[in-house]
């Protein structure tokens, strides 16, 4: 990291050493290339009624940061100094301000050696972006929400939920809970020791530790905690000497009542290629589904982003957003992102039509994508049957034929082969999915009403 160059105002010392924690959070979050695009310019210029005045280099960097990282900046100094209420960028240098050059401290996280291990550190890895008070809940995810909240209020004793295990696709808010945990708990209880981490990094760790014969540290460093958050744990799958490292320090610290929040892609029953008692202890605690996004859910998580960045966005193109971008939360905010650096930029409008034409490659890339486990839901929703009965043995009517139908929209509508078919189906052969689907299209040359239920289907799915 190179060196920056703070400016320091007769009446902002305290300020001034705010800012350069903030330019500290900023380079250890964002790393060394995208800091110095934009941030490693940027000065301190002064403070005045509760507002921080920055300078930017250039008018584009300026509308580009107030555009992407304006609300992150301001978390950072509120989370250092909550008298602070706003921040102003501009492109000059005030006059009449005695400036005097500090040069802002380089030493990183990555730079930090177990024995410097503490509190103030860890919460370093923690994105300031991510706490209870800005986690839109719905439908989709309140039992995970509620949960990670009773992890974060516990107060040093540990929840009912430990471990609690947190499951759902990409961008639903899994890590979003993980890092307001860590957030409250250092606003609210400094003392207690916590460390969040990828799996990836963990098993990186842990080799790294193998290869300098410092495997004792890393047993103490991980084992001495009083919460470990673990993100997208199936990445030591397949990992065998990693995942003996992680079950021993499961097994520390459940045993010594020191609470854990794992998250990951799928629930621990789905999870392949890792070991079987582990996949049992995961599921000891709660294990919460993050569902897909409602549009009622997107439309809270619009709304509230846009109050965040104090911009006016017209209804119609906030309705559009949340109907047309449905994967996941963090492309939606990105959409949102984009559209309002569009119109900084360029400085026109923001309309329905230049949003639709702003967002044209995405909504082409975002065209709904169907899964087995999605026709699997909506199957056993219309023939009012469990869905578990979906991957049973059961040969009763009213159960095979809804599966033998959710089997022939699996292979009319997914791109998933026989083989993997079979699998979400308990772990059926590829030859019974073949007979399902040619059972379902011999019914189908005669049968009317069949054939108008699975073309209503489609539809439901499709839409």
């Amino acid at each position: 990291m190179s060196t920056n160059q703070i400016i320091l105002t007769d009446q902002g010392d305290n300020y001034v050493n705010v800012w350069s924690h903030v330019a500290q959070d900023l380079y250890n979050h964002y790393g060394e290339t995208l800091y110095n695009s934009w941030f490693s310019k940027v000065n301190f210029i002064e403070s005045s009624l509760n507002t921080v005045i920055l300078c930017a280099p250039t008018n584009f960097v300026r509308d580009w940061i107030k555009s992407k990282y304006s609300m992150v900046i301001l978390q950072l100094f509120q989370h250092y100094n909550n008298t602070i209420k706003s921040i102003e960028i501009i492109t000059k240098e005030l006059p009449g301000i005695t400036q005097t050059v500090i040069a802002l401290p380089t030493k990183t996280f990555a730079d930090i050696g177990s024995s410097e291990l503490n509190a103030e550190n860890i919460f370093s890895t923690l994105d300031v972006r991510f706490t209870f008070d800005n986690f839109v809940v719905g439908a989709p995810n309140e039992l995970a929400y509620a949960a990670a909240r009773a992890v974060a209020e516990s107060s040093g004793a540990v929840s009912e939920s430990n471990p609690l295990f947190l499951y759902g696709g990409v961008g639903l808010g899994k890590t979003h809970l993980m890092h307001a945990i860590g957030w409250y708990i250092k606003q609210n209880n400094p003392s207690r020791k916590v460390i969040y981490m990828s799996a990836e990094k963990f098993m990186y760790q842990f080799v790294k530790a193998l290869r300098n014969k410092e495997v004792i540290s890393f047993k103490e460093k991980f084992r001495s905690v009083d919460v470990l958050m673990i993100d997208d744990i199936q990445f030591i799958c397949g990992k065998d000497s990693t995942q003996e490292e992680f079950f021993h320090t499961f097994n520390t610290l459940i045993d010594n009542n020191r609470q854990m929040v794992i998250s990951c892609d799928r629930s621990p029953s789905d999870l392949d290629n890792i070991e079987d008692r582990i996949k049992s202890r995961l599921g000891w605690g709660l294990v919460a589904d993050v569902h897909s996004t409602t549009y009622e859910l997107r439309l809270g998580i619009l709304e509230s982003k846009i109050e965040q960045m104090n911009v006016k966005i017209p209804k119609d193109v906030i309705d559009f957003l949340a109907s047309k971008i449905v994967s996941n939360v963090r492309e939606l905010e990105g959409a949102l992102n984009k559209v309002i650096a569009h119109s900084n930029f360029t400085l026109k409008e923001i309309t329905l039509e230049n949003t639709q034409n702003i967002l044209r490659d995405l909504l082409r890339s975002n065209e709904r994508i169907i899964t087995v486990e999605d026709i699997q839901k909506k199957v056993a929703s219309r023939y009012n049957i469990k869905l578990s009965d979906m991957s049973s043995s059961r040969r009763l009517r009213e159960v095979a034929r809804p599966r033998q139908i959710a089997m022939y929209l699996s292979k009319a509508l997914t791109p998933k082969s026989l083989a993997d078919i079979g699998k979400k189906f308990g772990k059926k052969d590829h030859t019974t999915v073949m007979h399902a689907i040619k059972k379902v299209e011999e019914l189908l040359e005669n049968d009317i009403e069949l054939r108008e239920e699975i073309n209503l289907l489609m539809k439901i799915l499709q839409n």
